[in-house]
């Protein structure tokens, strides 16, 4: 099926339909972006003399919701230049620019007819064989299309996107009984290949998997809440990441959502649902009452949470659900949770709390867990043909570390279910069969193949070769070689895998000994490297508590053999006979930036927030960054073009003294960390692949370590050049003596020292550069303070 899709159309610009229209501009694709006409002018239109049939005014509504894209945080928008992909225009006027795109996906209000009226128009205008989808997450997607043409029916299904589009990873693709299936087929890969997203089939039924189980889940907890006279505050704290869920837990989950949009989701399954189900998906009068009162969420700036200014603080506080006032926050704090904090992994958590009957928190977790178990195996077949569909939706719509199925199974399938039993629970009819089968877990690992339950008999789930699993590979076949902060791993085809795995994966001797070791063994018997992880961030810099305690202790020389060592492990990474790759995701902060910018090429995850922080913890970068920086900003500028250089070292100058960080893998392009022979994948499942065939793609290249090169730059005039724009801040009050002594050093290392400015040096010349001012920093006073204040409070201090 020759099919490719160039261009878009959105058709609604609300919050859902902006923020599809802007990941669509992030994976760069044109949108055109239409709303409905406004009905009457604005006062200030009225005295500028416009009328209803002006086009700036008939574009207005779709036009300031493109505008609105910029102010929104976190931000929809990969890069601010994105924008420009997105056009703008009216439902009225533009339908007939539908011929030009390829893809049409309706996120109007959610009414029937309404949906059917503007279906009729596309149907009219659009271009046989173009993709129909609708956002829709409640109204029947058969419903919606029953009047239309064949070929309309034929490439049209639901396709359900997660606010905020760009982060949330779930996009559930619902097909009619017309969707042709190489349309599903497609629609299902370019979701998962060039929007970057985790795709589940799911079918026609209310809510879809994701929100029907979730929404499920959290009345449930509200129920239960009321039931055992606790608090908004205590549920929260035992709900989050206690049992493998996102920090925001329950109500401060509703609190983001917004509990408009929630009660909208609910009210969907409330009415088109019976019996116990129906009273389930009945709101709480509670909440009602604070629909009624506009205290909405984030968005009202009041919910179940209300933060109060206070003389010298914030404070947050929450509802009281008796008498609908504010209250302190409570934390829930017994035997199981105490018990459960010493547990690693969300599964040993939660059977901590689990089986600790007779306590708050174990008997809220089990009252709460065990009807949503028992909601999803009775919609099996339902919403979704196979446990995994219902288990990934819920992890990535929802943010669960494990789905329904992986969660029972962590907690004993048997055990529990036996319990629910005994506890008067009827068990759907294939619950039974499991059980009478002698069947112990709904998953199952044998010789690197992963099983699951399916119709009576357990059935291989299929691997995507893109989606390469550490944890599994080391389970099959092991390790090359490990020690405390990481381990060499076999990524197959040659290629081998440097994992860090220390706490935060933040830099250590044991990093920096296994980077030696892991380029020795490359060298000799594989084609490339990949330096790669699946924890929470790629790597959140050095171990600074080490760093200050040494320095506390006046270790200097300690710290100085450190920082060289480190210093040296980059520079072996940089000219490694074979090519090396790093593939950072999430935080690359300090070390972690240090170690992607001497590599061969990188190959970022879309979300990758990636800079050199050091400053804010009174340090300049020591482990080579603020050369590695500046070269990667010269290496295609004219050879002695003195202005460019001057240009490229006070850009860098100004990334590192404000410890920029980018905000995405495109924006880490446009502040340097990146260039044009660098990758991004949008699909972060896919990075630690794509990483590999860079590798690859290097080595059949016939790839040959680069050649050492002196360095030309900006030598006295640039660094004094450098120091004004420094003191200017500090002489308006934005910048502490302190911060200029830090500046100064910083534009002493990247100017070279008091050269002449063109002079060429050598690497090493700059690496003691900058590890000369780096010791001189750590040992001052107000150095340590910062790095005191950061380990304890997680936030610079301003000294």
């Amino acid at each position: 099926m020759n099919r490719k899709i160039k261009r878009a159309a959105v058709l609604g610009s609300g919050v859902m339909g902006s923020g599809i229209a802007a990941h669509l501009a992030n994976v760069g694709i044109q949108t055109l972006m239409l709303d409905i006409v406004p009905r009457e002018l604005t006062e200030a239109e009225k005295a500028k003399g416009l009328t209803l049939e002006h086009r700036n005014v008939r574009n207005k509504i779709a036009e300031s919701s493109k505008k609105a894209l910029l102010k929104q945080k976190p931000s929809p928008l990969t890069s601010k230049q994105n924008l420009s992909l997105i056009e703008t225009g009216n439902m009225t006027d533009d339908m007939e620019r539908l011929k030009e795109v390829d893809w049409v996906i309706e996120v109007v209000v959610e009414n029937l007819e309404i949906k059917k009226k503007v279906y009729h128009e596309v149907d009219k205008y659009r271009k046989a064989g173009s993709i129909i989808s609708s956002n829709t997450s409640g109204i029947s997607i058969e419903k919606m299309a029953e009047d239309c043409s064949d070929d309309f029916k034929r490439h049209f299904l639901g396709t359900h996107f997660f606010n905020p589009p760009r982060y949330l990873k779930l996009l559930e693709v619902i097909p009619t009984k017309w969707t042709d299936g190489d349309v599903l087929h497609y629609m299902k890969q370019f979701g998962e290949n060039i929007l970057g997203k985790g795709v589940v089939e799911a079918k026609d039924t209310p809510n879809f998997i994701a929100n029907r189980i979730g929404t499920y889940g959290l009345l449930v907890t509200a129920r239960e809440m009321i039931e055992k006279r606790l608090s908004i505050g205590e549920v929260d704290s035992i709900t989050g990441p206690m049992i493998g869920r996102p920090k925001s837990a329950t109500f401060r989950t509703l609190d983001v959502v917004g509990l408009d949009t929630f009660i909208h989701v609910a009210k969907n399954v409330y009415d088109q649902v019976e019996g116990e189900e129906k009273e389930i998906f009945e709101i709480p009068s509670f909440i009602r009452k604070m629909y009624e009162k506009g205290w909405l969420g984030q968005k009202s700036k009041q919910g179940f949470y209300l933060k109060k200014k206070q003389a010298d603080r914030s404070a947050i506080y929450e509802l009281n659900t008796e008498t609908l006032e504010y209250q302190e926050r409570k934390k829930l704090k017994t035997k199981a949770t105490e018990a459960a904090k010493q547990e690693k992994g969300p599964g040993r958590k939660m059977k901590a709390l689990i089986y600790a009957k007779g306590d708050p928190a174990g008997d809220l977790i089990w009252s709460i867990t065990k009807p949503v178990l028992l909601y999803s195996a009775r919609l099996l077949g339902e919403i979704a043909d196979d446990i995994p569909s219902i288990d990934d939706a819920m992890k990535w719509g929802f943010g669960w570390e494990m789905g329904p199925f992986e969660m029972w199974d962590a907690i004993g399938f048997r055990e529990t279910a036996e319990r629910m039993k005994a506890e008067g629970e009827t068990l759907p009819a294939w619950i039974e069969s499991m059980l009478e089968n002698g069947n112990q877990t709904f998953y199952k690992q044998e010789d690197g193949k992963l099983f699951f339950y399916h119709a009576g008999k357990y059935q291989e789930k299929k691997i995507n070769q893109k989606q390469i699993n550490i944890k599994r590979l080391k389970d099959v076949q092991g390790v090359i070689k490990k020690n405390t902060g990481a381990s060499l791993i076999d990524l197959g085809d040659g290629v081998a895998g440097l994992e860090f795995h220390s706490k935060s994966n933040a830099i250590g001797p044991d990093i920096v000994q296994m980077i030696n070791f892991s380029l020795e063994e490359v060298e000799k018997n594989y084609e490339g490297l990949v330096i790669g992880n699946q924890g929470k961030n790629f790597c959140v810099g050095a171990n600074l508590a080490m760093m200050l305690m040494e320095a506390q202790d006046h270790n200097f020389f300690e710290i100085e053999m450190v920082v060289k060592q480190f210093q040296n492990a980059m520079m072996n990474i940089k000219y490694s006979e074979k090519p090396v790759v790093a593939a950072p995701f999430g935080m690359a902060l300090g070390g972690g930036a240090e170690v992607c910018l001497p590599a061969t090429a990188i190959q970022a995850a879309q979300e990758t927030y990636i800079g050199l922080v050091e400053f804010g913890v009174g340090l300049i970068p020591g482990g080579g960054g603020n050369k590695e920086l500046y070269i990667k900003q010269i290496r295609d500028l004219p050879q002695g073009v003195d202005f460019d250089l001057q240009k490229a070292a006070n850009s860098v100058f100004e990334t590192i003294a404000t410890a920029k960080v980018s905000t995405s893998g495109e924006e880490g392009r446009q502040n340097g960390f990146l260039n044009h022979r660098d990758g991004i994948s949008v699909n972060a499942d896919h990075l630690l692949h794509d990483a590999k065939q860079k590798v690859l793609g290097l080595s059949k290249a016939g790839y040959h370590a680069p050649k050492r090169e002196k360095v030309p730059v900006v030598g006295e005039a640039g660094y004094a050049a450098m120091l004004l724009g420094a003191k200017n801040l500090a002489f308006g009050g934005y910048a502490s003596k302190h911060d200029l002594k830090i500046a100064d050093k910083l534009a002493f290392v990247l100017a070279g020292g008091r050269l002449k400015s063109g002079t060429a040096v050598d690497e090493q010349y700059l690496l003691d550069l900058e590890r000369e001012a780096f010791l001189s920093l750590i040992g001052e006073r107000k150095t340590q303070e910062r790095m005191q204040h950061m380990l304890m409070k997680g936030k610079p201090l301003r000294n």
